[in-house]
């Protein structure tokens, strides 16, 4: 007797659009001889098989087994049905209906296949820049909406050709249901543009080779927005780029065109190498071997940020120029990234002496990611391009909550039924056009997701743009104090529980008694929290300017201790005229806000050490401290004592003035420092009797600090939770602050 057949119904919700999921189910349900249909839904894809049961059984299996590799679950249902008679198998089209929570797929590196095909003469798609598959391409930049079909994407207005219609169609094909396929013959096109000169397609790419290689510099459409690219050998043309840009000292990134040209310009890790050939294929810092590049593409760092190829465009390009090239975000300083061609040539006609833009439209800006292996783990600076927008899973229900970030590095996020949905990197908020972005991106996930939240969540600072356009939505708003959602950002990525001790450093953040905090220690279990230590508060003359000027973070410190009879290495770091009027202000107490800021802290040290007194960008007088740290072996560190809940640097600082007269070196100044940092965290962890300890906020960047906290803690037995997926600067504050608001 022919056993009856069963149906079963399955819903899977996660990452199983765009890449290739369909495709496979309709593959595997033709092998094991079943008959149904599959498509995608407004939270993921459902599908039904009918046939024996046996070989049902085996489906589902094989459906988590076997899923395509950039495929992710967060949720699967399956129940099995009376049978329907179903024949044959059929992709059927979508179902919008219903609450879009289906997973929105970052951008993916190109593949190896699409690779070979763009490099192979014989190929039909040989050189063309737009080539891609199921298994990678523009996935987040170019779509508008749930689910995952062409019509909901920017690739809508380019119909397929006979050719990649049949590949499309054809469940053999690695193309097949792939939505943002073309080819020379049906896809977008390149120009050239340079004054009155106009090129297209493959002259227009060589026509941009030609222009780097003679000096100049280039405007370049990528995935998410134009980069300014220029030979990254040539001092000439970085130091024009750089003026041009308005960027005086910050690291510019680095491409190269393969892993093996990578090597050769930095000394790298098996961690890092995973990275910088992953889909994901982000800015991956390294450490220089000192050739290569000109000293003015990452000046004072031994680290330079490198990437490969993320685009058949960008892999053309790279081959045809045959060196390593500056590939940098195209905007002006404090800008947000261009996006559009007639805007890119209106805001980027002083910086750029060519463009080599496309008619593909870009639905969102999205920047280049930025990681840092530190102690062995990969950790995100930024969080954009290869990874944005893929959710946080919190294993909890929240309700629906828009998340607005910061006033630096800003991100926003929501929280959906997938878990909260960080937005990419928007950056920091001062100027109009950056409050705009902000405005934009967040009405962009709304729509995508069709979310409409009940509450929206901001940092507790009342000056913050993004605590304004929080309070300008028309729904409740619930404030978050700085640091908690630090801590909790970090709680939420790990799956880790409460309570903890959250160590939270950075360079400032809104306390609740008034001041500036930023050497935090807080106890934290979910949203309950206590401030149980901090760092030794100092006044601060000038405020917020002290984050480009540390040399007045060293003065605060000392008037903290000395008055106005300054020690002479403090006072010699200004001029008389500059002296007398911040003292002044110090004394009268004006524009001199109190502050616990770890960040500060490092700024003056660095200052003090003859690092840096006044920073062309944020955290370099930091970063500067930590690589001279890294040049020092010695374990010797200097005092910093716990007094009650206070963390007090006065004997810290007492040493370092006796060991600025001795002299020491610089790298041993440092170390000491830094030593004494992990002491003082270590002192704290074992007076609070909490086993967990958790590192967040930008101090946390910093590899030595990190490095040597984690090891330190871990050795006496703490468990050590840190930042992984979301960066731990301001950049993963909306996280925890969708946690606070939405539970």
């Amino acid at each position: 007797m022919t056993p009856r057949p069963v149906r079963l119904r399955v819903e899977a919700r996660g990452a199983v659009q765009g890449v290739g999921f369909r495709p496979f189910v309709h593959r595997l349900a033709a092998e094991l001889g079943l008959s149904g249909w599959v498509r995608n839904s407004a939270a993921g894809a459902e599908m039904e098989v009918e046939g024996p049961r046996e070989s049902v059984d085996r489906f589902l299996v094989r459906l988590r087994t076997d899923k395509p590799v950039h495929a992710a679950y967060h949720g699967m249902e399956h129940a099995i049905l009376e049978p329907a008679g179903l024949a044959g198998f059929r992709i059927l089209e979508s179902e919008p209906a219903g609450p879009a929570a289906g997973v929105v797929l970052p951008d993916i590196a190109t593949c190896a296949d699409c690779l070979r095909e763009v490099l192979d003469p014989a190929d039909r798609r040989h050189r063309y820049p737009f080539t891609n598959c199921t298994n990678c391409g523009p996935r987040y930049s170019i779509q508008e909406g749930l689910p995952w079909d062409r019509p909901q994407t920017t690739m809508r207005g380019f119909a397929l050709c006979p050719l990649c219609r049949a590949e499309y169609d054809d469940p053999a094909d690695r193309r097949f249901h792939a939505q943002p396929i073309a080819c020379p013959a049906c896809g977008p096109r390149l120009e050239h543009r340079e004054g009155a000169l106009r090129a297209t397609g493959d002259d227009a790419l060589r026509a941009a080779a030609a222009r780097i290689a003679a000096g100049g510099i280039l405007a370049l459409k990528g995935l998410g927005g134009f980069q300014l690219i220029c030979d990254a050998r040539d001092p000439r043309a970085v130091a024009r780029l750089r003026e041009r840009k308005g960027r005086e000292e910050k690291p510019f990134a680095v491409m190269t065109a393969t892993l093996e040209s990578a090597r050769a310009l930095c000394r790298t890790t098996p961690a890092e190498e995973a990275l910088l050939d992953s889909p994901e294929s982000p800015i991956v810092l390294l450490r220089r071997r000192g050739e290569g590049v000109c000293a003015g593409v990452a000046p004072g760092t031994p680290l330079l940020g490198v990437l490969l190829p993320t685009t058949p465009l960008h892999h053309l390009l790279l081959r045809d120029l045959g060196f390593p090239v500056v590939a940098t975000s195209g905007n002006l300083s404090e800008e947000p990234i261009c996006t559009g061609n007639e805007e890119a040539f209106d805001r980027l006609g002083g910086v750029a002496d060519g463009f080599l833009a496309h008619d593909r439209p870009i639905a969102r800006h999205v920047d280049d990611s930025v990681v840092r292996v530190i102690a062995g783990r990969a950790t995100l600076l930024r969080r954009a391009r290869g990874y944005a927008p893929m959710p946080i899973l919190v294993g909890e229900p929240l309700e629906p909550v828009i998340a607005a970030g910061g006033q630096g590095k800003n991100t926003v996020g929501i929280a959906t039924s997938g878990g909260v949905v960080l937005s990419q990197h928007i950056g920091d908020l001062d100027t109009v056009a950056a409050r705009e972005t902000l405005a934009r991106t967040a009405d962009s996930l709304g729509r995508l997701f069709g979310f409409l939240p009940r509450k929206a969540a901001c940092d507790a600072h009342a000056g913050y743009a993004s605590t304004a356009w929080a309070g300008s939505l028309g729904i409740p708003v619930v404030p978050v104090q700085h640091h908690h959602a630090h801590v909790l950002s970090c709680l939420a990525e790990n799956d880790a529980p409460g309570p903890v001790l959250g160590v939270a450093w950075d360079g400032a953040g809104a306390g609740p008694d008034g001041t500036v905090w930023g050497g935090e220690f807080l106890r934290v279990d979910g949203n309950a929290w206590e401030r149980v230590a901090h760092l030794r508060t100092f006044p601060l003359p000038g405020g917020d300017r002290a984050a480009r000027e540390p040399r007045r973070a060293a003065l605060g410190m000392a008037f903290e201790i000395f008055g106005p009879d300054l020690p002479p290495e403090v006072a010699r770091l200004f001029s008389p005229a500059e002296l007398a009027t911040l003292l002044g202000m110090l004394g009268a107490r004006v524009n001199t806000p109190r502050t616990s800021s770890a960040g500060r802290v490092f700024d003056a040290v660095a200052a003090l050490a003859g690092l840096r007194s006044r920073a062309a960008y944020e955290g370099q007088a930091a970063m500067e401290l930590e690589f001279a740290a890294e040049e020092s072996e010695t374990g010797d560190a200097w005092p910093l004592p716990l007094d009650g809940p206070i963390l007090d640097w006065e004997p810290l600082l007492r040493a370092l003035l006796d060991d600025l007269r001795a002299p020491l070196p610089v790298a041993v100044l440092a170390a000491r420092f830094h030593n004494a940092l992990v002491d003082g965290i270590a002192a704290v962890a074992r007076r609070t009797g909490l086993q967990s300890v958790v590192l967040s906020g930008g101090c946390f960047q910093n590899g030595v600090l990190t490095g040597r906290a984690v090891g330190m803690l871990e050795n006496e037995g703490f468990r050590v939770f840190r930042h992984q997926r979301v960066p731990p600067n301001d950049g993963g504050l909306a996280l925890g602050q969708a946690l606070a608001a939405g539970r």
